[in-house]
């Protein structure tokens, strides 16, 4: 008996059971303004992509679930269920200690996935889930390939407009640490990264404005 969890824009999931183990069936949906055999060769291309990545970045030491079936042509991953807690809902619950150790290890990782070329699409704390001493990486949906500065920042920025928007109350800290784990793992090519995130959301700030 399955359960949908969670309605999105290109896809949802659900709450199913793969060979005894609980797990999450992601399902792209079918999009009636596009044409049909269009339709079906973006979710075959994008459907194959998101697998593909989500192993490239456990290749490169970034926790990601397992994957136990992609179905390209019907737009279906069934995948590791992740049994712990979005970052999103536990930063209020830690101490300020964990909390610049967790993020300090988030930014790390988010500079593993970039060091690899993985620009994640979506990179908040809404696609982040500690499980134990896991920090699971999830939902490479809008990701790519690319080694651009430019994709960079705009990565980063997500993750800082989600510090400041939603965990405002601890952004100068966990931002600081985010950035002292990204520069570990980044090396000289962080503050680049870093500074066009800054950039950016110099950009996105001018806009609203406007």
């Amino acid at each position: 008996m399955e359960r949908l969890v969670a309605k999105g824009a290109e896809a949802d999931l659900y709450l199913t059971e793969w060979n005894g183990l609980r797990a999450i069936r992601k399902v792209r949906k079918p999009k009636k303004y596009r044409h049909p055999e269009l339709d079906r060769q973006l979710t075959r291309t994008r459907t194959n992509h998101e697998a593909d990545i989500t192993q490239r970045a456990k290749q490169f030491g970034v926790s990601t679930p397992l994957l136990y079936s992609v179905d390209n042509e019907r737009g279906v991953i069934v995948m590791e269920y992740i049994d712990g807690i979005k970052i999103r809902d536990l930063v209020d619950q830690l101490d300020d200690d964990e909390r610049y150790k967790l993020f300090n290890r988030i930014g790390y990782y988010a500079g593993q996935l970039h060091k690899s070329g993985i620009i994640h699409g979506d990179l908040t704390t809404s696609n982040i889930i500690k499980s134990g001493e896991r920090i699971v990486f999830i939902d490479f949906g809008l990701s790519e390939v690319n080694f651009e500065v430019e994709k960079r920042g705009v990565d980063l920025n997500l993750m800082n407009r989600m510090l400041t928007s939603t965990h405002y109350k601890y952004q100068e800290d966990l931002l600081a640490a985010f950035k002292k784990g990204y520069r570990a793992s980044m090396g000289e090519e962080a503050d680049e990264a870093l500074k066009r995130m800054n950039e950016v959301s110099m950009r996105g700030r001018y806009i609203e404005k406007n």
